[in-house]
């Protein structure tokens, strides 16, 4: 069934959230080893021309065999504690978005805080919106910073695709990348700050899929020979669904914010593709300027990849009061979505 994008999205209209709150720091963690294009044209089917046309992208990096997801969870919390100058036993949540979890059970944001020491924190993990889960993992602390007894949030975006992808995959191989970021919520007492109002949408799609490893194709030893334990991609559908669906998503947001989108300070996108980005600017007559672009030396980092953005601007200094900005980002399944916000 074909959805129209009404119903396939739902809104927050209004004056936004009562309870202010805006970033008091960011952090963020990147395994050392760098993969150039140059390093994959020796294995994969491509050529460095390709990749820098069809993704923008130069290099990415790889996670160290021995370590997980929850490793560069941590190391990107804690810079992202210190900018925001708190301990983590004053934390009240620590959510966790990621697709690629350490393992099925216990969840990696239990094992985040466990390693952190925040002893008092809610510990909740966004999955299965997989690029877009970190736009679910805000929305969510949004929410919580709005009762009174939560006022401190640890929001991680964090994927190692490379443990996914298979290592013959010409279109996988080159577009992703392992990355961790972190941003620190707090509730502020400046009227108006905050999440001004969002637009999030959904709708049933495997043109992105990990079909293995569920209830519905357990692991076994043929799934494993068939390679169903990695991620599928059709490239033509995500180019189409990304470059109608975000433009919408912001235009829906920023109006019901009582703005225009080229009246936002900053965007900070998922870092999916260049030319999706660059398409969605063009389509919204944004200026280039205000959408710090990291894929081009960090590849596609899954939920992590807006953070990156984020972390950019506001370690530099670039994110000052008042400032309005869009988180904004797209992800299997299909799931979408963009918030608003204001700095307090």
């Amino acid at each position: 069934m074909t959805m129209t994008y009404e119903q396939a999205a739902h809104t927050h209209t209004g004056d936004g959230l009562p309870v202010p709150f805006g970033v008091a720091g960011t952090g963020l963690h990147l395994p050392p080893a760098i993969v150039t294009n140059e390093e994959l044209t020796r294995n994969l089917r491509t050529s460095q021309e390709w990749i820098t046309t069809r993704t923008g992208i130069r290099e990415r990096r790889r996670l160290a065999p021995e370590l997980a997801t929850s490793d560069m969870c941590v190391a990107a919390a804690r810079p992202a504690l210190e900018a925001a100058r708190l301990d983590p036993s004053e934390l009240d949540a620590v959510i966790v978005a990621s697709y690629t979890a350490d393992q099925p059970l216990p969840s990696t944001s239990v094992i985040v805080k466990n390693a952190l020491g925040a002893t008092r924190a809610l510990a909740m993990d966004v999955a299965q919106a997989a690029c877009a889960s970190g736009i679910h993992a805000v929305l969510q602390a949004a929410h919580l910073l709005q009762n009174p007894s939560i006022t401190t949030v640890l929001v991680i975006g964090a994927d190692c695709a490379s443990r996914v992808i298979r290592p013959t995959d010409r279109t996988g191989g080159v577009f992703f990348g392992d990355a961790a970021a972190a941003a620190i919520l707090t509730s502020a007492e400046t009227p108006g700050a905050g999440l001004l109002s969002y637009d999030i949408g959904s709708q049933l799609s495997y043109a992105v899929q990990i079909p293995g490893g569920g209830s519905r194709l357990p692991t076994t030893a043929e799934t494993l020979a068939l390679g169903k334990q990695y991620v599928s991609m059709d490239g033509p559908a995500v180019w189409d669904t990304a470059t109608t669906r975000l433009p919408q998503s912001i235009t829906g947001a920023t109006r019901r914010a009582g703005l225009l989108p080229t009246e936002i300070d900053h965007y900070f996108f998922h870092q999916a593709n260049i030319n999706i980005l660059t398409e969605t600017l063009r389509r919204l007559d944004i200026p280039a300027d205000r959408a710090p672009i990291t894929l081009d030396r960090l590849g596609n980092t899954g939920a992590a990849g807006l953070f990156t953005a984020l972390h950019e601007t506001a370690s530099a200094g670039g994110l000052r009061p008042g400032d309005t900005y869009i988180l904004c980002g797209i992800g299997a399944g299909w799931h979408w979505g963009t918030l608003c916000m204001r700095q307090p």
